[in-house]
């Protein structure tokens, strides 16, 4: 009996890995280089939800001024992501990934050395420029390099590496937060900031660019085909899948950005939390969110891009509902963290291959630069709104009622977009 259950485990763990088993050296390299770096700009983008608490204290800025500058980081990750996007469609997946990784290092790093909240205000919004230039290079180059079966789960476990660099963030602030004086502890973090810079070397020499992106610039160089501009997304034939899409990414960015970043400062100052407890809440959440873009990597290919979309967002709405509004003790709080960050985090992992799917190669890095950052300019609006309702009624109910508003909209996005799921990227 003991040999059968082996023996089945083993089996479902092939099924479950066999995807990953059948996928050439060339898109492994590429699967890994493009988790690696969303999980270092998850880290480098979350340092700074973890010191809203003590910046506020120390600075003595309101709740509003630290909304607006996470904000202010996102609406510039917005326009990186979109020109990124762009220069990724002429010069390159792999180079643009190169160079925002580097970018965004280098401005994490700065933003220790800041002196007032302006000086924060620059280098944050200058480090937003690459954190959203990531996203773009490096979901197009693992939507072109995974095969069409699989792209679902390849593009959906990328992002579980968000979970991973956030991770790390917390256990960082958590560490230096214990052992330094506040004072000093934020710029050792922000300072941690510089270290994703050294994938860049392991980018440059292991990862090369699409057959797909290759084939179409040889077909330009050569006159056989015709470089349509990066205006080719907003033309009568794609005009509605890119405001549609870009609906769903405001849901998404919006609903996520709202209770995520907010998140920190409610468990400490509303529940009063010590930076332990909040470590320990927020380690829940993260492991929660882990779990939840795998699962939902996995679902996008067997359910289909819409339904996985409205699966998660119903789920999300009830969560957070119960979250944000039930008059819960701590301990339940506590086991709550899992489902929220389960499906607030899952809902993202059908967005790269189910936007790779909705546009051709020659305006498939323009396309999903402009949908996913134009969503993620107006959802960035949803933090800086949370901080300014927050000063008339609790923040929890300021962070509940955003959100919630965020998950419908990605409802009735997908709805009304086509089914995706099996497309080809070469036809």
């Amino acid at each position: 009996m003991t040999e059968q259950v082996a023996d089945t485990t083993a089996e479902q763990g092939g099924a479950v890995l066999g995807w990953y088993r059948e996928l050439t050296a060339k898109e492994r390299r590429t699967f890994w280089a493009c988790f690696t770096g969303w999980a270092l700009d998850a880290m480098d983008v979350q340092l700074y939800s973890l010191v809203i608490a003590t910046l506020t204290a120390l600075w003595s800025i309101s709740r509003a001024d630290a909304g607006l500058l996470a904000t202010a980081t996102l609406l510039a990750s917005s326009l990186g992501g979109w020109l990124v996007g762009i220069l990724a469609d002429r010069l390159g997946r792999v180079r643009m990934l190169q160079v925002t990784i580097l970018w965004f290092s280098v401005f994490t790093f700065l933003c220790a050395f800041a002196n007032s909240y302006d000086q924060l205000f620059l280098f944050r919004s200058l480090q937003g420029f690459g954190f959203g230039g990531e996203y773009a290079a490096g979901a197009v180059l693992i939507g072109e390099i995974i095969r069409d079966e699989h792209r679902g789960k390849g593009n959906g476990i990328v992002h579980a590496g968000w979970a991973v660099g956030w991770g790390v963030a917390v256990i960082a602030y958590t560490v230096l937060f214990t052992f330094l004086p506040e004072t000093v502890a934020w710029r050792a973090l922000f300072a941690v900031g510089i270290l994703p810079a050294i994938s860049v070397f392991f980018v440059r020499r292991f990862v090369d660019e699409p057959a797909l992106f290759v084939d179409a610039q040889r077909r330009y160089a050569s006159g056989q085909e015709a470089r349509p501009s990066f205006l080719g997304i907003f033309a009568p034939s794609l005009l509605r899948t890119t405001i549609l899409a870009s609906l769903l990414t405001i849901g998404t960015q919006g609903g996520y950005y709202a209770i995520m970043i907010w998140l920190p400062t409610y468990l400490k100052t509303v529940r009063g939390f010590s930076v332990l407890s909040t470590g320990g809440y927020l380690a829940v959440i993260i492991v929660a969110s882990f779990l939840g873009y795998v699962v939902s990597a996995y679902l996008t290919d067997i359910l289909g891009r819409r339904k996985n979309f409205i699966l998660f967002a119903v789920c999300s709405v009830f969560t957070v509902l119960a979250y944000m509004f039930l008059p819960i003790s701590d301990s339940v709080l506590f086991f709550l963290g899992a489902p929220l960050g389960f499906f607030a985090s899952g809902i993202y992992s059908g967005i790269g291959a189910f936007f790779n799917e909705l546009y051709p190669t020659s305006l498939r890095g323009s396309g999903i630069g402009f949908c996913f950052n134009v969503g993620r300019a107006i959802g960035a609006l949803f933090p800086a709104l949370v901080g300014y309702i927050s000063a008339t009624m609790p923040l929890g109910e300021a962070i509940g009622i955003f959100t919630v508003a965020a998950y419908g909209l990605i409802i009735m996005a997908a709805l009304l977009l086509p089914e995706t799921k099996g497309r080809s990227l070469a036809a």
